[in-house]
């Protein structure tokens, strides 16, 4: 089967799953997976990009022990250590993203789970965020129970972010602190209670494209709405400080096998995009319609203002 062909099925209501031959996405011409990611996108996903913007709220001393992370207790980096931040910072920073054209808002957090007087203080600028600021809200603060996650939805969360970070396969490569299956469990729970789910992970940590493909489709059966692709950027003092960073055209063919594969999802960039043309220029042209922005923790190098003159540009709904 051909790219083109393998577009016609999907266009038409295919999708892939773990039975199918997924070698063409390995071996295919990239200017042709390209173009036919990019109508898939077009006709299955829409012209609108979706711009989210996230702040630490909380940073460093996290007790888990992932090798790609400034933040964790494990790793010897010059990470910026801080309690949970004031609610007015936090609101601040949301309006004016807001009123630049930013559509989603998440606070961000270290550790393995938000819990006492801090999950209390998130829950109460969340309340003050749905009252005060016209934008989505979404939270990212790792392993929260159901109870958890309701209150949340109740303070007027929408979507929850909660990264699988690669496959199944490579994961004990990154992590050992918890597992794959507690992800997984998250995400279930997240899309029970009525959430929406961002999840996705981090390419260039020494898996092999068999690995990506095998994370894109553990993210389609999960029903995952949003799915950020990080390229990584290695941080010294961690375990990863010496990996050779991907090329281009490996982040082009991951991107571009993700839309086939999740061909209704929000294929959005995050770390990384200083290593495409024009900060994302070709990406957006292999799929990918959402992005993280606004030079914040990920999208260090970005601008909220260059990403919508970016967008405009080439022709896309903001």
């Amino acid at each position: 089967m051909t790219v083109t062909e393998l577009k016609e099925k999907i266009l038409s209501g295919y999708r892939i799953t773990r039975n199918d031959d997924t070698s063409i996405f390995k071996t295919c011409n990239l200017e042709e997976l390209c173009l036919a990611a990019d109508e898939i996108r077009k006709k299955l996903a829409g012209n609108h990009v979706d711009l989210c913007s996230i702040i630490n709220g909380k940073s460093g001393h996290c007790s888990e022990n992932c090798k790609f992370c400034a933040q964790s207790a494990f790793n010897h980096t010059d990470c910026e250590v801080y309690d949970f931040i004031d609610d007015e910072k936090i609101v601040n920073r949301a309006t004016k993203d807001a009123e630049e054209g930013v559509h989603r808002f998440s606070i961000v957090t270290s550790g393995r789970a938000l819990g006492g007087d801090d999950f209390e203080k998130a829950v109460n600028v969340y309340k003050k965020l749905r009252a005060e600021v016209k934008i989505d809200l979404c939270a990212s603060f790792g392993f929260l129970t159901r109870e958890q996650l309701l209150r949340l939805k109740e303070a007027g969360v929408t979507r929850y972010h909660h990264n699988i970070e690669t496959s199944r396969r490579n994961f004990e490569n990154i992590c050992t602190s918890h597992t794959f299956d507690m992800k997984l469990e998250t995400i279930k729970t997240v899309k029970e209670i009525g959430m929406k789910i961002c999840s996705g992970g981090i390419i260039g940590m020494g898996e092999t494209f068999d690995d990506r493909i095998d994370m894109a489709l553990t993210l389609s059966e999960a029903g995952v709405d949003s799915i950020p692709i990080n390229a990584l950027m290695p941080i010294k003092g961690t375990p990863f400080e010496n990996i050779k960073q991907l090329s281009e055209d490996e982040i082009l063919r991951t991107i571009a096998m993700f839309r086939f594969i999740n061909p209704e999802s929000g294929i959005r960039l995050a770390a990384g995009r200083k290593l495409l043309t024009n900060s994302g220029e070709s990406a957006f042209k292999a799929g990918a319609n959402a992005t993280i922005t606004g030079n914040m923790l990920t999208t260090t190098g970005t601008t909220i203002k260059g990403d919508v003159e970016l967008l405009k540009k080439l022709g896309r709904e903001v």
